[in-house]
């Protein structure tokens, strides 16, 4: 990531109503042995640690998984473009999330067909009903669901953060081109220590303005 374009990559910042989305943290896509699967071991480490963080601070937890019926229909041609995702069937071990992330029952499972989060999905509703303004996207691929609903996210007027710890790709140079490509146009991709620091703020301000009342 050493270009730069002068008017492009503007860093917009945090809001004040975050919520996270886990993106695709499923056994498919996390276990090596699996056609579809990465070595994403760093990034589930760091995001089991930046969901502690957020459960700890009553911050919004969303995940999402991919599944589709064994007729793979409800996959359209994107099950065609990607063969490999028909492997991902309802009801099998590959669309459960990661037991390392240890989804709590108050956190809603988005099931999705496509790249985006948002797409065909009740995302944009939820997140309305919380009166969320900032989404933190982790998970996989970086080039792909990531980037797709980082697209989305800024689109439907969220502010748009990617701690680079907490995302992964396949590919490391579509990785890399990824995160560029974000940080340019769509997202701030900042450290994980950024996103804990916000977090730890956003915090002690809730609790000042607690104690005023």
């Amino acid at each position: 990531m050493t270009e730069n374009f002068e008017g492009f990559g503007k860093m917009v910042g945090f809001g004040l109503r975050p919520a996270m989305i886990v993106i695709d943290f499923i056994r498919g896509f996390t276990d090596e042995n699996h056609l579809l699967g990465s070595n994403y071991e760093t990034q589930l480490v760091a995001t089991k640690h930046l969901l502690q963080n957020a459960r700890s601070c009553n911050i919004p937890i969303i995940f999402t998984t991919v599944q589709y019926e064994g007729h793979l229909l409800d996959g359209a041609h994107f099950v065609k473009k990607i063969p490999a995702l028909n492997t991902l069937i309802e009801g099998s071990k590959d669309v459960e999330l990661d037991p390392l992330l240890e989804r709590q029952s108050n956190e809603p499972l988005i099931v999705k067909k496509f790249a985006s989060a948002f797409f065909g999905t009740s995302l944009a509703s939820m997140l309305t009903s919380l009166n969320i303004d900032t989404l933190i996207l982790v998970g996989c691929t970086t080039s792909g669901c990531v980037r797709a609903t980082a697209v989305d996210s800024i689109q439907h007027g969220y502010y748009t953060i990617i701690p680079q710890e907490c995302v992964g790709d396949r590919s490391p140079s579509a990785h890399e081109a990824s995160l560029y490509d974000i940080q340019t146009k769509y997202g701030d991709v900042v450290s994980l220590q950024e996103v804990l620091h916000y977090f730890m703020n956003r915090q002690e301000e809730n609790r000042d303005v607690s104690s005023s009342h």
